[in-house]
């Protein structure tokens, strides 16, 4: 298969037989380090595998990329996190060419959500390899108890069965989630989108203060205020969130599917035994959950060796390749893997039929899609603090959207 080099400053000038790639440190890593001999006595090529914490990560492309080195061919990077910025910049090369051009690569494969956060400006400029969905996790047990017979399908179901269970449970939480300003804006972002809002409009505009923001921003924080934990934190991550729901505290829990084995996990669990899950409840949008690619490939512009640094994505992100790595665990971007039954077997099937949901109506993104954007989470995500100490909404969400469009503003300059 020939295909022309990449556009931009990278070119292949100097290309060599090994190929160096920077991975982070993940099981996706692990699983393509165990399957690196076959690709290499495939393609005559050798890799050198660079494997690194995602802060140490971040600290070698901040030096590296910023310096125009060209000694990083392929990179593993965050395309919600850092995506805008690396393209603006100009560190991502342009694939399009590429991944159209390959067709056993089958670009059209991949779900249109995820593939959404790896391009920018129309092209693709990173691959999709890993992928989180948000689901309703819930208490089997406590939904029977209260005379449930399936989980809410709705936002006011999800309401309605919370306060009931909690009623009938002292103790026991009727509903749980993120609750740090930061931290919680990814779980948040499902409840805005069925809400029928966004962040920014098409236009690169604030929204935060929509009608459809501020009822999300009520809803999110009055669940948790009035059917929440007692004594309730404002500073919860994933972590502490979990720990409740998977100690027996809490009845339901919106969280990225990725993190179910804590829930399912005996060891780990005390409620492993009645976990159920459940596609995201619809608003008045629908169930508009994120979809989102925690992980992504793409090649250094700066890299002198983009054919062959394209052949190694070609190989990891390929069907494949994608497939072994969802048998193992990690959920992928592609469309074939999740119709495959092999693809799904070894998730539960109430959490296959659950993504199922989320890949259908997913939303690219679970947070803004910006340069800075752990300053943009900080405010988008004060009124969900404000709404869960009681404090007003709406009001809240009026503030962070003039905050927030001073910030957008300053990005554009």
């Amino acid at each position: 298969m020939t295909l022309s080099a990449c556009g931009g400053g990278g070119d292949d000038s100097g290309a060599s037989d090994t190929v160096r790639v920077t991975l982070v440190n993940h099981v996706w890593t692990e699983n393509i380090r165990k399957a690196l001999p076959e690709f290499e006595k495939q393609s005559g090529l050798k890799v050198e595998v660079t494997q690194l914490g995602e802060d140490q990560l971040s600290d070698q492309y901040n030096v590296k990329l910023n310096a125009g080195s060209s000694d990083i061919d392929v990179m593993m990077y965050r395309p919600l996190q850092e995506g805008r910025l690396f393209a603006k910049n100009k560190y991502l090369a342009d694939l399009t060419d590429k991944a159209k051009e390959s067709g056993d690569f089958d670009l059209g494969d991949f779900q249109e959500a995820p593939l959404s956060a790896t391009s920018y400006e129309q092209k693709v400029v990173g691959i999709p390899i890993i992928t989180e969905q948000q689901v309703l996790y819930y208490r089997k047990d406590l939904l029977e108890k209260s005379g449930f017979t399936a989980p809410p399908q709705t936002l006011d179901e999800l309401k309605t069965q919370a306060a009931k269970i909690q009623a009938d449970n002292p103790g026991v939480a009727g509903f749980v989630a993120r609750t740090g300003k930061a931290a919680a804006v990814t779980q948040f972002s499902s409840f805005l989108f069925s809400f029928g809002g966004d962040f920014v409009d098409e236009s690169g505009k604030s929204t935060v203060n929509s009608d459809a923001a501020k009822q999300a921003y009520a809803y999110y924080g009055g669940m948790l205020r009035e059917h929440g934990p007692a004594n309730i934190s404002t500073d919860m991550s994933w972590s502490e969130a979990m720990a409740i729901f998977t100690q027996g505290q809490a009845a339901f829990y919106p969280e990225a599917n990725s993190l179910y084995k804590n829930a399912t996990d005996p060891a780990k669990s005390k409620v492993s035994e009645t976990v159920g899950f459940a596609p995201f409840p619809a608003g008045p949008a629908g169930s508009k959950p994120y979809n989102v690619p925690s992980w992504g490939l793409a090649i250094n512009d700066a890299s002198k060796n983009q054919s062959n640094a394209w052949k190694f994505i070609e190989w990891a992100a390929g069907k494949e390749q994608t497939l072994e790595q969802q048998k193992a665990g990690v959920p992928g971007a592609r469309t074939s893997v999740w119709e495959n039954p092999e693809g799904i077997a070894t998730y539960p099937k109430d959490m296959a039929d659950a993504i199922t949901v989320s890949l259908a109506n997913g939303v690219g993104h679970d947070r803004p899609l910006v340069e800075r954007v752990a300053q943009a989470r900080e405010i988008v995500g004060q009124p969900i603090v404000d709404a869960i100490t009681g404090k007003d909404a709406a009001a809240s969400a009026d503030t962070a959207h003039e905050a927030f469009q001073k910030f957008l503003d300053d990005e554009a300059r």
